[in-house]
């Protein structure tokens, strides 16, 4: 168990990549590293996949992007309608890269989403997003008023959703990243011969394209409910 737990704190401590020699020196944490990484190469892919894009005779490769394109941007439209198109970008870009990040372990680096910081700077992007979509949709004095719907006694709760909606955000990707490593440790500890891999293609593949999936359909569920 010492060892499970002192497992558990080297995942959770958040390292110094390197230190940028300016202004005294200034540290640059892996989470922040890795990341700056997965948006390289998505830019990398995104100029490959982009090149020489035709709009008559398509290749194969073309129409398959275009196909994964507007599917996911249709799914996206269903759930927020015409007033909220504006926002599938952030909502597609912010799943790109949490499924990337939950995807790196597999490539022998610390997933960022295990640094509870950069769920919750995702969890706080996506509020304000949220809240700005009620403003743009409803003016800022209808967007006063939505708290107090549909009657002024639960106007605290609604209040208080604005704090409780990035934090269900933040520790639901943050809990789910941990917990797999949480299990994983314990089947390493019970039967560390096959089994562990079996479960570990699971926790660093399947479960973290899910959390990626339901962090964004939670956030345009949240705005859809922000704009209507």
């Amino acid at each position: 168990m010492d060892e499970l737990v002192k497992n558990l704190m080297e995942e959770l401590n958040c390292d110094t990549a390197f230190t940028i020699p300016i202004f005294g020196g200034i540290p640059v944490a892996e989470s922040v590293f890795v990341t700056w990484l997965i948006m390289a190469v998505v830019i990398l892919l995104c100029a490959i996949f982009v090149r020489n894009l035709k709009v008559t005779n398509p290749g194969k490769g073309q129409l398959l992007l275009e196909t994964a394109v507007s599917g996911i941007y249709s799914f996206f439209e269903d759930i927020l309608g015409e007033k909220g198109k504006r926002f599938i970008p952030y909502l597609m870009s912010v799943g790109i890269y949490i499924g990337i990040a939950n995807l790196i372990g597999i490539l022998g680096f610390k997933p960022p989403t295990k640094d509870i910081n950069v769920t919750a700077s995702l969890a706080i992007l996506s509020i304000i997003l949220i809240e700005l979509s009620g403003v743009l949709a409803k003016g800022g004095r209808g967007w006063l008023k939505s708290f107090a719907e549909p009657m002024v006694v639960i106007l605290p709760i609604n209040i208080l959703e604005i704090f409780i909606r990035p934090l269900s955000l933040c520790m639901r990707l943050f809990g789910n990243v941990l917990g797999s490593f949480v299990i994983m440790e314990l089947l390493k500890m019970v039967v560390p011969a096959i089994l562990p891999e079996v479960f570990s293609c699971y926790f660093d593949i399947f479960d973290g394209l899910i959390q990626a999936y339901v962090f964004v359909f939670l956030t345009a569920l949240f705005i859809k409910e922000a704009i209507d």
